[in-house]
Formats: C-alpha cells, structure tokens, sequence
C-alpha cells in the first residue's frame, strides 16, 4: 500500500543519516475513511488527497521543529498492507493511519518538497495551521496560501540533493 508520511527537512536527513524512519509513525493513505470521505473520487484523486492531508501535517510538524527549512515535505513509501492501520477517530483527518514498523529508504519511492517560492507562505502557515484547524476562517486563508503550492517531486537518490540545496 502506498502511504504518505508527513516530515520535515530533519526528518529527511535522519532518514538518510540512518536509512530508516523508526516507527510507529502516522501516515497518511486511502483508508476506507478517505474513500467515503470523497465517495466520487477515483484511485489517483484519492492518492493526491492523501498527499496533500500528509503536507497539511507536515506544516504541524514544521511547527515543532525550529530545526527544519519552512518547506513542507512528505514522503511516499509502498508497505504491506496488513501494517497499515486506520485511525477510526471522528476528530482524524480522513486517511490518517499507523503503520506499526520501521520505514526503511528502500521502500521509500519518492519524496515531495516546497521549492524555495512556498518558504514565506508556509512560514506564515505554520504559525496558524493548529488555528485553522480549530476553525479559524483567517487562519485557514494563510494555511490556503502554503498549501497553493504544488510539492516538487523527487526520486529518492536526489533527496540529498534537495538538503545541500535549502
């Protein structure tokens, strides 16, 4: 199953640093939740909302890493289906799930970074994003701002690349 892992640039390095993401970790995929969430949606619009919840969690990730470059990051890895396990909460953003083990780079098949442009809109955004998700129209038109960028995509040998680039 592929899923959606929300990170930041310091998660991306300890990734490379180490070779594995330890788990558990919260993903992001097309649970039964998300398919009745956008019940007309086809498999490649759901896979694409997965993403963009899992960048939306990248912001509150952001947000407690002082470390990380304002860029939002998520990376796409393909694990056995029977680790992935749903988040069955009302207040779970639809798609949220737990996958129970270690993410190794060798299952990761890409990941999604901000170009340089998105810097100031999520740096804006990540300052807001737990106000907008507690409602705040304000707040979610900045959160909208950051989330107006399309991710960058990249193969997983150009993720060092991208961290000698920010």
């Amino acid at each position: 199953m592929r899923v959606y892992l929300p990170a930041t640039t310091t998660v991306l390095q300890r990734l490379l640093d180490e070779g594995q993401l330890d788990g558990p970790l919260t993903v992001f995929a097309v649970t039964p939740q998300l398919r009745s969430h956008y019940e007309l949606s086809d498999d490649e619009e759901l896979e694409y909302a997965a993403l963009l919840a899992a960048a939306r969690a990248s912001l509150r990730l952001i947000d407690v890493d002082p470390a990380a470059a304002r860029r939002r990051v998520v990376l796409a890895a393909d694990v056995s289906d029977a680790v992935v396990i749903p988040i069955e909460d009302d207040a779970a953003d639809a798609g949220a799930a737990r996958v129970g083990v270690d993410v190794p780079l060798s299952v990761v098949a890409s990941a999604h970074v901000d170009a340089a442009e998105a810097e100031d809109d999520v740096r804006r955004a990540v300052g807001v994003v737990l106000e907008a998700d507690l409602g705040s129209e304000d707040a979610q038109f900045v959160v909208d701002q950051a989330e107006g960028h399309e991710l960058g995509w990249y193969a997983t040998q150009e993720i060092g690349a991208v961290l000698e680039l920010l």
